[in-house]
């Protein structure tokens, strides 16, 4: 639960980015359902574990973008990593938490097995037609 603050942070900074009417991009681990929740709707995620109560700001509409593939990939790519937070042996554990997206939430699934350019070009292809279907 140490995270929450963070995520209630970081759902407070796209509100604002959203209000001002501007796109945002984030970066962040959010592995299990609930984080993604609060980055969707912020503490009130937590208090009722719902996305949205009656009454409030209606929740971020927020395509989450799931890299996934294999864990010897992703290895490959932690061991080539130099200065990163996160030592390859704490891996193991971030698949153990991994509660991939699932309906309703708004997301889509990348392989990591793609080139670095066709991972770039497939999520901006969702966010076009996600936009497109927006307005």
């Amino acid at each position: 639960m140490m995270r929450i603050p963070w995520l209630c942070a970081l759902h407070d900074t796209l509100r604002r980015e959203d209000s001002s009417r501007q796109d945002a991009i984030l970066a962040c681990s959010a592995l299990k359902k609930m984080y993604r929740q609060v980055l969707v709707s912020g503490a009130s995620a937590i208090e009722s574990n719902q996305s949205q109560q009656p009454g409030e700001n209606a929740a971020l509409k927020i395509l989450f973008v799931h890299l996934d593939g294999p864990m010897d990939i992703i290895a490959g790519r932690l061991e080539k990593r130099r200065g990163h937070f996160m030592p390859p042996e704490l891996l193991k554990s971030q698949f153990d938490t991994l509660e991939p997206p699932s309906a309703p939430e708004s997301f889509i699934t990348v392989s990591l097995e793609k080139s670095l350019p066709e991972i770039v070009l497939e999520i901006e292809r969702a966010i076009s037609q996600r936009e497109a279907f927006l307005e």
